[in-house]
């Protein structure tokens, strides 16, 4: 018996494709009669209702799909991340002296950058639900470096309940290796056990794969030239002369070459009319579901629409495009925000023995753009006394300047002193 009948049913069927076939109990089977076959039972799992197989690769061909991955991890990839150690109720220092913030704002491991780092993570996260990174420690327990690891190759093992997790890495050449849960800096999105992330890619199958067919259906049909925009229309009773209708032809493969023709007119003789077609109600649908499918995905990344370059119906129920970007920060990339941070102090810093340190993004780098928002804020902070003219030149990456560290008094709060104006002579 063939190795691949092992693992699939096998059903006497004749020679064709491999497909489903279900049976009296409810059970799909798959006949399996070669390693072709085996492949594309395996490929069969990735397979939308549109027939298009969906992947990370085919997926990322979606300008959608790579549109809102690169926003989201570019996000997190360009937002500092810092490390923070409490003082005392009511300070908070930056600690530098700390490994993990060297590793996280420096060199994470020996081939990547920070940013580089973060956004591979993120990137997984959004697409499989988990992100993984190997946790590698010096012979004092210090956190030397952070290895990622691809998602699709680790296996998550829990005995019990209240067991902690097992991680199993197949590395290239098929061995295994099982690390411990406290081994692995391990990032999970919206679960529904607690263990295990939902993949987006699996979820968003049906409207990535519809996007996908639309896209393919567009492209050939642009390429068999079957989407006529216009006709040529003679007067009742005449024809063109072998000559004219060749004039004609050489006339009109010269416009479509474009270049220095680009804009130039074509010559119509003997009464010969050009009449523009309308878009048809199938092309108008066609564009229509093409758009619906592009918003379709935004919602499974939590990505505005606008954000993508769907600008068209974004402004429903009176908001604007500055309240859909402030949405897309509360709502989006604050869970994004929460997950690092909650997963840095858990897994790097260890909460449970240093209480006192944890992670924070910075979130005023996100309008960092913005000079106008960013300097108003400034300028309010300065005003109430909150920051000194040194705390906004810090903020802003600038040297501090002499006398820089004075709090201003809030305006209309400085009460006068007792007895003012009340000194009258007997």
């Amino acid at each position: 018996m063939p190795w691949w009948q092992r693992i699939f049913p096998v059903v006497p069927v004749s020679a064709s494709p491999a497909r489903p076939q279900a049976t009296m109990a409810g059970v799909t089977e798959i006949s399996v009669n070669s390693p072709e076959e085996y492949e594309e039972a395996l490929r069969r799992g990735m397979v939308s209702s549109s027939g298009q197989s969906v992947s990370t690769e085919t997926a990322l061909k979606v300008a959608t799909v790579f549109a809102c991955l690169r926003i989201r991890t570019g996000a997190i990839a360009n937002t500092p991340l810092g490390i923070k150690r409490r003082v005392d109720d009511r300070t908070r220092k930056d600690a530098t002296d700390h490994p993990v913030w060297r590793l996280l704002t420096r060199r994470p491991n020996n081939w990547q950058k920070p940013a580089q780092f973060k956004r591979m993570l993120e990137a997984h996260l959004l697409l499989r639900g988990d992100a993984y990174a190997y946790i590698s420690r010096g012979a004092r327990g210090e956190i030397l470096s952070l290895i990622p690891l691809h998602p699709d190759r680790i296996e998550k093992r829990q005995r019990d309940e209240r067991s902690p997790l097992e991680f199993v890495w197949t590395r290239k050449d098929g061995s295994r290796v099982t690390f411990a849960q406290e081994e692995i800096f391990h990032l999970v999105g919206l679960t529904l056990d607690g263990v295990n992330g939902l993949s987006v890619l699996a979820y968003a199958r049906e409207a990535i794969g519809l996007s996908l067919a639309m896209e393919q259906h567009g492209s050939t049909v642009f390429k068999n030239g079957a989407n006529v925009s216009g006709a040529f229309k003679l007067p009742a009773g005449k024809t063109l002369t072998e000559p004219q209708a060749n004039s004609l032809r050489n006339q009109l493969d010269e416009y479509r070459q474009g270049g220095s023709r680009d804009g130039k007119v074509v010559v119509l003789e003997d009464g010969l009319e050009f009449q523009q077609m309308a878009l048809t109600a199938e092309d108008a649908q066609w564009l229509a579901g093409r758009e619906f499918s592009r918003t379709d995905v935004c919602m499974f990344f939590g990505v505005p629409p606008h954000l993508v370059g769907i600008t068209a119906g974004n402004t429903q129920l009176g908001s604007s495009i500055e309240t859909q970007s402030q949405g897309f920060v509360t709502y989006s990339l604050e869970d994004s925000f929460t997950i690092w941070e909650e997963t840095v102090g858990l897994d790097l810093l260890d909460w449970v023995a240093n209480p006192e340190l944890y992670a924070r993004f910075n979130r005023n780098a996100l309008v960092r753009g913005d000079i106008k928002t960013r300097w108003e804020a400034h300028v309010k902070a300065l005003q109430w006394g909150v920051k000194s003219p040194n705390d906004v030149l810090a903020d802003e990456d600038e040297n501090p300047r002499e006398g820089g560290d004075i709090y201003y008094p809030p305006p209309n709060m400085t009460a006068g002193k007792k007895g003012d104006g009340d000194n009258v002579d007997s």
